[in-house]
């Protein structure tokens, strides 16, 4: 892990990272509390399609897991996202692809192609293998982690996720929602995922969500394996959950990861 710059702002420091993964460069962000350099709880969190590392709500929350809670946060940028974009025009078009699925209105979900489908099933299993060689990497910082790891991701972050959280026995609480079952999330494989997941989930939904069928998304929520399990539904479109809610994820991660 190479430190590429680092800024302090308010209490929260900001380290900008690159992490060499096979042939790729992955790009993060590592948050932390100023003046301490003792271990603590760390949330990996994963940023919705069309974004990067830094988007508002990344950074946000970022900030909130460090200030509220006395943890650390990090972000990468997805598979194609971010600084991993390589062809800008793409990036638009999906960009704005999107924003008419949002502007079309609830009701009907996501409809892919059999080809699109499968670039998300394995841009999953890309984010899969950078998310746990970061992990890899952070346990290996001195004075950053002290083994507990908790996931947030929504969305795009959850259609990564659920594989992600499967597989990696080190995290042990994680948010999830604003996604379903389907061929976007990548059909029975990501649903024989979603029932292997024991660990405790807070799944976050919205009732009128445009890019989801309400189905698809009660559907997940019942595949996941995990005994203890939590679902909030709001009324409202899939880039409207109140913010209230971030309430919801400091008291779920300060349960089950403990103090910072």
């Amino acid at each position: 892990m190479d430190i590429i710059s680092e800024s302090t702002e308010r209490g929260v420091v900001e380290r900008r990272f690159d992490l060499k993964v096979a042939d790729e460069v992955v790009p993060g962000i590592i948050w932390t509390p100023e003046g301490t350099t003792e271990p603590r709880p760390l949330i990996l969190i994963g940023h919705g399609g069309t974004q990067h590392k830094r988007v508002a709500n990344v950074l946000g929350l970022a900030r909130r897991f460090v200030r509220h809670l006395g943890f650390s946060a990090v972000a990468i940028d997805a598979p194609d996202h971010g600084e991993r974009v390589t062809d800008d025009e793409a990036a638009n078009v999906a960009r704005q692809r999107l924003e008419g699925r949002i502007a079309s209105g609830p009701g009907r979900g996501t409809e892919v192609s059999d080809d699109e489908a499968r670039r998300w099933i394995e841009r999953a299993k890309r984010g899969t293998t950078d998310w746990m060689a970061t992990i890899d990497a952070l346990e290996a910082e001195p004075g950053l982690s002290d083994g507990r790891f908790g996931y947030w991701g929504l969305s795009m972050g959850t259609l990564l996720g659920v594989p992600l959280v499967a597989r990696e026995p080190r995290i042990s609480a994680a948010v999830l929602g604003l996604a379903g079952l389907g061929k976007l999330a990548g059909g029975s494989g990501y649903e024989a995922a979603a029932r292997s997941i024991s660990i405790p989930i807070l799944f976050v939904f919205q009732w009128h969500d445009e890019l989801m069928s309400r189905q698809s998304g009660i559907d997940l929520f019942d595949a996941l394996g995990s005994t203890e399990k939590t679902m909030h539904v709001n009324p409202g479109g899939h880039v409207a959950i109140p913010l209230f809610e971030r309430d919801s994820y400091d008291d779920f991660f300060r349960r089950h990861l403990g103090s910072g």
